[in-house]
C-alpha cells in the first residue's frame, strides 16, 4: 500500500525566510512543483512511489494539482483540512510534513507519522527542481 504524504504548505514554505511572503501563491506553486520529484523517489523512511497531497490555505488557495501532487485548498484552516485528510485515509500509512506541534499532536492521534519541513524542502541552489 502506497504511503500518503500530506504536506502543510504554509508551514513548509514559511520554514525558510526566502521572501515567500511577497508571493505566497508563487511560493506554494514552487513547492508543489518541487514535490513532484518525491512522488516517484520517495522521502527518507518512505520509499516511492508515494501519493502526495499539498494542503494550501489563504492566498495560495486555488492553485492547480499537477501529476504526482494533488492540491487541496482548505476552505478555512489548513490544519483542520490536514486532519480531515488523515481521517479520510483510514488504515493507509500517512506521513504529515509539518513543524507545527499542535498539528502533529492532532494527526498522531489518528495514527499518522510526522516529519519536519526539511524532509521536502529544496536545498539551497536546488529551488528550481
Amino acid at each position: 500500500m502506497r504511503t500518503l504524504v500530506i504536506v502543510d504548505a504554509a508551514n513548509v514554505v514559511g520554514s525558510v525566510p526566502d521572501g515567500w511572503w511577497r508571493d505566497r501563491r508563487g511560493a506554494a506553486e514552487r513547492l508543489r512543483d518541487h514535490l513532484r520529484t518525491y512522488a516517484e523517489q520517495g522521502v527518507p523512511g518512505h520509499p516511492g512511489p508515494l501519493d502526495i497531497v499539498l494542503v494550501v490555505e489563504g492566498a495560495a488557495r486555488g492553485i492547480d494539482s499537477v501529476p504526482g501532487v494533488r492540491v487541496e485548498s482548505a476552505p478555512g484552516s489548513g490544519d483542520d483540512r490536514i486532519v480531515e485528510v488523515v481521517v479520510e485515509t483510514g488504515a493507509r500509512p500517512v506521513l504529515v510534513v509539518t513543524a507545527d506541534r499542535e498539528l502533529r499532536r492532532r494527526v498522531e492521534a489518528y495514527g499518522a507519522q510526522c516529519a519536519g519541513p526539511r524532509t521536502v524542502r529544496p536545498v539551497r541552489g536546488d529551488e528550481t527542481t
